[in-house]
This record gives C-alpha cells, structure tokens and sequence, in this order.
C-alpha cells in the first residue's frame, strides 16, 4: 500500500483512538493491514508534524498539530497547556525563559510558535524549559505581559 493511504489510515486512527505511543500506532497499522515497521511510523509523525499531547492527568498521546486558528480555538487550546503547564517566565537580556512541567515544553514552544507573536524570532525547547528569542531587549515585557495574558 502507497505511503498517503498509509498516512490517512494513521490520520483516521488518531482521530478514532488516543495512543500513547509509536508501538501503539505500529501496532494499529498492522491491524489494519499496513506492515509498518517503528521507523516507518517515526517518520509519518514528522512528516504529518503529530504532537504528543499530555493531559492535565499526565496521560499523553499523539494528534495533529493543529495549523490555523479558527475563530480563536488554537489559541484556546494554547491557553490550556499554558494554564496546566507553565510554572514560572522570567527572561535575561532578549531571551524569554518559560519553564513547564515535565515533558510539556516541546508541547508550549509549538503552541507560541504558531501563534506568530510580534517580534519573536523563534523558540528551542527541552523537556521543562522554553527559550524564546526577542528581537530586541525592548520589547521583552510586551512578550511577557502576553504570555500572562494566556495564563
């Protein structure tokens, strides 16, 4: 079978199911008559760009990242992982430091990337800790008051 129906299966499967992990999804594909292999099924999550969403119980599993906002649901949605997840913002010079929950940073820094916000040059995150590049020093509480606004 060809690779998009593959990764349409694996779509309709995300949708249908909550699974927690690439052995799951393996394990689903199989079912339905896709011989995937891991691999297979790490490179389908790059490329569909799948996030691993954790619940406020701590239980995560895969789902689209979702691309466009409309009528203000991304940014709903964005709201509740910083609301369940971000413990402290600071910053130092023109870098905004956001720390999270364990296993929650990869999850915010996509959030403020698609958010677009003005004069943010990008985001690296790790497992707990966000650092958002600022163009300038200047516009640093602008970004923080935002980020406020979303808790």
């Amino acid at each position: 079978m060809t690779k998009s129906l593959r990764q349409e299966k694996l779509l309709e499967l995300l949708n249908k199911y909550q699974l927690k992990t690439q052995e799951e999804l393996v394990e689903k594909l199989n079912d339905e008559g896709f011989n995937v292999t891991q691999a297979t099924v790490s490179r389908d999550i790059k490329e569909l760009d799948l996030v691993k969403v954790k619940e406020p119980s701590g239980r995560a599993y895969y789902q689209v990242a979702v691309e466009e906002d409309d009528e203000g649901i991304y940014e709903n949605r964005v709201r509740t992982i910083f609301k369940e997840c971000v413990l402290e913002i600071s910053y130092a010079e023109f870098i905004v430091v956001v720390k999270t929950l364990p296993g929650m940073a990869q999850a915010a820094a996509h959030g403020i990337d698609l958010l677009k916000l003005d004069h943010v040059i990008g985001t690296i995150a790790g497992d707990d800790t966000i650092f958002v590049a600022v163009e300038s020093k200047a516009y640093v509480p602008e970004l923080i008051d935002a980020f406020k606004a979303l808790l």
